[in-house]
């Protein structure tokens, strides 16, 4: 956790800021979203980065954790061949999230935004993680491209916020070619 002193016209506040890696799990033409009932929205698994880790390492366990699957990193870019260190794998972008709950109140998550490819054929995630109270759904490229609704824990029908669509969308072209 960090805190940051912004700036404005009036008056000078402190935000903190927690860094998070997220995961977009594509199986075929889809990806995998859940219901999240702190955020209120459908979005793919995803943490805090814990200490000694870092964000793919993040990436792989809050996967595993949240859905039981094993996945891999599909890199979005070429990476530079050095010997003398050790290389992360570059996320595809990292976004800057506004935050607020009741354990943090107001505060930003630093996103670092991964696509994975599913390991084995299995394609039911598990639903013991609290947030999946819905379980998980694979939507595919076409439900992102309508912007489809799907059902939440009230009945309501929600469409995934426009950063899940458009990385959704990135993450299934890049790593199933589509």
């Amino acid at each position: 956790m960090r805190r940051v002193t912004k700036s404005s016209d009036d008056a000078r506040s402190e935000i903190t800021r927690h860094f998070t890696a997220t995961g977009f799990v594509v199986h075929g033409d889809s990806t995998l979203l859940h219901w999240h009932k702190k955020v209120q929205e459908w979005l793919p698994p995803g943490g805090h980065i814990d200490d000694n880790e870092d964000p793919v390492q993040t990436t792989l366990r809050e996967i595993k954790e949240e859905t039981g699957f094993n996945v891999e990193i599909v890199p979005t870019q070429s990476e530079l061949i050095i010997g003398n260190l050790e290389q992360v794998t570059a996320p595809h972008s990292i976004m800057i999230e506004n935050v607020v709950d009741k354990k943090h109140g107001e505060h930003q998550h630093i996103d670092h935004i991964y696509f994975t490819r599913l390991i084995g054929d299995e394609t039911t995630a598990t639903d013991e993680h609290p947030d999946a109270s819905v379980g998980w759904l694979w939507a595919s490229l076409d439900d992102l491209a309508r912007s489809k609704k799907f059902e939440t824990p009230s009945g309501e029908l929600r469409t995934p916020p426009e950063d899940v669509i458009k990385l959704g969308s990135a993450a299934i072209r890049h790593v199933s070619g589509a």
